[in-house]
């Protein structure tokens, strides 16, 4: 029976929204339990439900009939089960926390946020940054992002946007020390390393071609990337930086990328949250509002 009814209740939202990834949206549930849904009711009854492309979905003459039938079924039963006061996960107001990295999260996500809670008055935001991969359970974490991998089925994942990596200097520095040929080169140079809480060792630079390198002579060793930025634009060191950070200080001519034939594959910006249970309608704003809004800045940048 609740089965049957949640089957429906996907049907309707799909109906509605014309979009199986909206449905899942607005029903804090994944798209491919929104597929199977769909697929099982119209196995059950033997017809087509919806007309599918790759830009949209269009009810089929049968669907159409279906959904005049299902939804005064569905509407009733919604009622049925939330005749108490009107929830307070339906409003736009409470307690979202979201984790990010330290570097992203002080340059992007922290000014995107401030923008964001103008709009929303009511909703108040934890941001926890850390370069720590978080623990969601624990940390009681409604949305994370994070540059890398996110393979976790118990996630709802989007993909925001490709982050590079660039070797970067001070012209001073240039001007005084010379330019790197290639990877190798920079033994002789003096860069900067960034410490990996989650290792407790240096991460690594990364190259084409070269994979992963270490440089045992960095000058200076951070664990957090504005403090990188400093002695680069001191002209300190050479650094390797995310995109998101570098970019802006390239344009003002602060900084100087070099070794660019060598640069690795850019790695992905992911915005997540967790798959459990009902999603406050605050969560899945502020997830749509960080994904539209993190996307326009790194492309103003």
């Amino acid at each position: 029976m609740q089965d049957k009814f949640e089957i429906l209740r996907i049907f309707c939202r799909a109906a509605e929204s014309q979009s199986f990834k909206q449905t899942a949206v607005s029903l804090g549930i994944s798209p491919q339990v929104v597929t199977r849904a769909i697929k099982e009711l119209e196995s059950v009854k033997g017809e087509i439900l919806f007309h599918r492309n790759t830009r949209q979905i269009q009810l089929t003459a049968f669907g159409e009939l279906l959904h005049q039938q299902s939804k005064p079924l569905v509407q009733e039963m919604g009622e049925l089960f939330l005749s108490k006061a009107k929830d307070a996960s339906d409003e736009l107001k409470g307690k979202v926390t979201i984790a990010a990295p330290l570097g992203f999260g002080r340059a992007i996500a922290a000014p995107v946020l401030v923008d964001i809670l103008k709009v929303f008055p009511d909703i108040n935001v934890d941001l926890r940054l850390s370069d720590k991969r978080a623990d969601v359970v624990e940390e009681r974490i409604d949305i994370g992002l994070r540059v890398g991998f996110v393979r976790d089925n118990r996630y709802i994942v989007k993909r925001l946007s490709p982050i590079k990596f660039y070797v970067v200097a001070a012209k001073a520095l240039i001007d005084k020390v010379g330019i790197p040929k290639t990877p190798e080169d920079l033994a002789n140079f003096p860069v900067s390393s960034v410490h990996d809480p989650g290792t407790g060792k240096e991460w690594p630079w990364y190259f084409k071609g070269s994979g992963e390198l270490n440089y045992p002579q960095s000058r200076i060793i951070v664990d957090d990337a504005q403090a990188e930025f400093t002695a680069v634009k001191e002209g300190l060191v050479f650094a390797q930086a995310p995109s998101f950070l570098a970019d802006p200080l390239l344009k003002t001519g602060e900084i100087v990328r070099v070794l660019e034939d060598y640069e690795p594959e850019p790695w992905v910006l992911y915005l997540y949250r967790p798959q459990r249970g009902p999603v406050p309608k605050r969560v899945r704003v502020m997830f749509d509002a960080l994904a539209e809004r993190i996307i326009d800045r790194l492309d103003i940048n």
